[in-house]
């Protein structure tokens, strides 16, 4: 539960639901992973693709979260497609970042994982069945060329920029209307 919600996590919000809008236009279907076939979906890439186990550890786990390759993001902009989507185990689900602040890529993080554990011997076969996944796999992430990928961008810096400005125009709205209305009518009453 969010303790101070601000027009930024607002802004985000339509950001992601817009990635989400429009991964689901390139799978051709919505794609809900808490219900239906989303959901189905999702069971069948973290049981079956990747055996229940975090995509970059390794270990099996009932309570893998998902993870977005290409992070679902204003820094990547990655679409919530499931040719995107991961199981990972909490202590993997924690993408770190460059020297500039940048998250690193996932097979950045996955080298860093499997370095970390003293598994490098596994690394080229979990990012195999990483890069299979997203790319080739039944469920391929869309190959985005540069302008739909520009596009995706402007969109969501767009919707990001006018949701949180329209929150701060309803800020001074507000205030006007409080001050024309309520404050003077309070005063008016007395």
């Amino acid at each position: 539960m969010a303790v101070h919600n601000t027009s930024a996590d607002a802004a985000n919000t339509a950001v992601r639901a817009f990635l989400t809008e429009v991964g689901e236009k390139y799978w051709g279907k919505i794609f809900n992973t808490g219900t239906g076939s989303g959901k189905a979906v999702w069971d069948k890439i973290k049981n079956q693709v990747f055996k229940g186990c975090c995509c970059y550890c390794g270990k099996h786990s009932e309570k893998v979260q998902m993870e977005h390759l290409v992070m679902f993001n204003r820094e990547e902009y990655g679409l919530h497609h499931p040719g995107n989507i991961v199981p990972c185990c909490t202590d993997c689900n924690k993408r770190r970042k460059d020297n500039n602040g940048k998250h690193v890529s996932w097979e950045e993080h996955l080298k860093t994982v499997c370095k970390e554990l003293d598994q490098q011997d596994r690394f080229e076969e979990r990012r195999m069945r990483i890069y299979e996944h997203h790319t080739t796999g039944e469920f391929a992430y869309p190959s985005l060329n540069d302008n739909e990928k520009h596009a995706i961008r402007v969109m969501a810096e767009s919707l990001y920029t006018n949701i949180k400005t329209e929150i701060e125009k309803s800020l001074e709205l507000y205030v006007k209307l409080t001050d024309a209305f309520v404050i003077k009518g309070a005063v008016e009453s007395k």
